[in-house]
């Protein structure tokens, strides 16, 4: 990559403004964009904030500037993400409401150098989440153009939520239910009065309208209407989108073409769906955490198409109770695996052993954990013979670019929606839908590793897989749509 980048460095005469938000699953895709658009002769400059910017020293081809650099609710972000999710999405909020000041005087600040440097700043691309960036970029006639790292499908539902929220979809009660029953192994009722226009939530039902959608996934989204914090920070991501110059996606056209059409009815703006992002380039090294590379000496030594793959991302934690459910299943499975199992993924149990004696036991050596992986290797890898995921967006995508299927177990926000698209739409993985059950846990394991069912989902992800190179090849949607979008920056 350094060879390709070095080659377009001579003509640089524009640069571009990166804001990422400082989480894993939505650094890597803005740090993939930014490569991307260096490629293209383009200098990048990344803002970012004090939280989780390790890794600015795998990119010295980029500047780096601190924003809301002495803010103390930045400095908190750590022990607000180490909560929950409630918490963290309630210090984003109060980022977004004090970050205007500082983000206005670092670009003016910018300016003036980029103009001693002859290299104009043309745009900036923000995570949608920044939503208070578009004041400032209006305020300093500066086009911005919006990232956004999740499905158009979860944003379609989230345009939905005024909807939702009508018809009685969203309520405390509910969601106490939801978290009380369905999330318990145990669970034997699919029903619950509630307090909303509708008597009875039947959790099965498909939702009229989104068809799509069973109730529980809405509720399993954990927000409780448009006055909640998270319905709030939606409606307000939505609304300065559509003030926005465009939006960027990391998707293609072929994998959620029904989905693009609802988009650009509700979108006023250019959509530049130029994804897979990682595809363009070798695995970068924005990583929040060390990968264990011993994992990929491990899969060496394995059948092809025969370990279980399982990470359920760098956020997501287990209960205890649900983290034994896990166990069982995995050893009643009698499937090999490589498991990632990061510290502070059990509730409870930081800083201890949680796998019992007996389990490491009886897995031996067809068993494999670490604190973390490489994981856009282990997937290429002819070893993985499929992934239990959360189905966060990068994840999901990453293993439709290598035709893994999928055992789907979503824990909140746009996760859920991931995995019914999945499950539903692509058919290319099995939904973990009622909570943590050993029986039902060891059951998906063989139904996608070595029972007939695991034939049918395996064709259906290498034509996905050939549908996400064609789209990156010269005169795919991908490919003509990076060319647009990079036509597009360079007019403003």
């Amino acid at each position: 990559m350094e060879n390709h980048i070095e080659r377009r460095s001579s003509c640089r005469r524009q640069r571009v403004v990166l804001f990422p938000m400082p989480f894993q699953g939505h650094i890597n895709p803005m740090l993939q964009l930014a490569n991307i658009l260096y490629s293209k002769g383009f200098s990048i400059t990344v803002i970012h904030t004090n939280f989780n910017s390790s890794y600015k020293s795998n990119y010295p081809h980029f500047t780096f500037r601190p924003v809301l650099d002495n803010d103390p609710k930045d400095n908190n972000l750590a022990k607000l993400a180490s909560k929950g999710i409630g918490d963290l999405l309630l210090g984003i909020m109060l980022l977004n409401q004090c970050g205007a000041d500082s983000l206005h005087r670092e670009l003016e600040q910018m300016f003036v150098a980029s103009k001693q440097q002859h290299e104009p700043i043309v745009c900036l691309i923000t995570d949608a989440l920044w939503y208070f960036t578009q004041s400032v970029a209006d305020s300093l006639k500066l086009p911005r153009i919006v990232l956004r790292t999740s499905s158009l499908f979860c944003v379609n539902v989230y345009a939905s939520i005024p909807l939702l929220d009508d018809q009685g979809y969203f309520n405390q009660a509910d969601s106490v239910f939801y978290e009380e029953n369905i999330m318990s192994p145990d669970d034997t009722s699919n029903f619950k009065k509630t307090k909303s226009s509708k008597p009875v939530l039947n959790l099965e039902e498909q939702v009229p309208e989104i068809p799509l959608l069973k109730v529980k996934d809405i509720i399993k989204m954990r927000i409780k209407g448009q006055e909640d914090p998270t319905g709030k920070l939606l409606a307000n991501m939505l609304k300065q989108t559509k003030a926005s110059s465009g939006v960027i996606w990391n998707s293609f056209t072929e994998l959620e073409e029904p989905e693009l059409k609802k988009i650009l009815q509700y979108f006023p703006v250019p959509c530049f769906l130029i994804g897979p992002f990682h595809k363009c380039f070798p695995a970068s090294s924005s990583s929040l955490f060390e990968p264990d590379r011993s994992s990929m000496s491990w899969l060496d030594h394995q059948s092809p198409s025969s370990v279980l793959y399982i990470s359920f991302g760098s956020t997501a934690q287990l209960e205890e109770q649900q983290f034994l459910e896990v166990v069982h299943g995995l050893a009643d499975s009698k499937q090999p695996f490589l498991w990632v199992m990061r510290p502070g993924f059990i509730k409870g149990l930081e800083g201890t052993e949680p796998l019992p004696k007996w389990f490491l036991d009886l897995v031996g050596e067809r068993g494999r954990i670490v604190k973390w992986a490489p994981q856009q290797e282990v997937l290429a890898h002819k070893a993985i013979g499929a992934f239990w995921t959360h189905n966060g967006w990068n994840s999901t995508l990453e293993s439709i670019c290598e035709g893994v299927p999928m055992i789907c177990s979503p824990f909140w926000g746009d996760q859920p929606l991931d995995a019914r698209y999945v499950s539903d739409v692509l058919k290319i993985g099995i939904y973990l839908e009622n909570g943590w059950a050993r029986e039902e846990i060891a059951s998906a394991i063989r139904r996608v590793m070595v029972e007939e069912e695991r034939d049918e989902i395996k064709k259906r992800t290498k034509c996905l897989k050939e549908k996400v190179n064609s789209s990156l090849s010269k005169g795919g949607s991908s490919y003509e749509s990076l060319e647009t979008l990079i036509g597009y920056i360079s007019s403003f």
